[in-house]
């Protein structure tokens, strides 16, 4: 029995995952700033919240390079 498709699926899913933070984290991050003209406290919160979602893609990007192995 073999541990590698185990592996496989969880660099897989750490993947998705970096690029769904990443992404979804700099949309929100435009979307507020769109919405600060209007509502500066609520469109500071999305600017906030979106560069820390973004912050953790880019620490998921960090984490992946140090795994060893490629995904198959």
């Amino acid at each position: 029995m073999s541990a590698a498709p185990d592996v496989a699926r969880t660099i897989r899913r750490l993947e998705a995952w970096t690029w769904i933070l990443l992404y979804g984290g700099l949309l929100l991050l435009c979307f507020g700033l769109a919405v600060e003209a209007i509502d500066f406290p609520l469109g500071w919160t999305m600017v906030v919240a979106g560069a820390l979602v973004a912050g953790a893609g880019v620490l998921l990007i960090y984490l992946r390079s140090r795994l060893p192995g490629d995904t198959p």
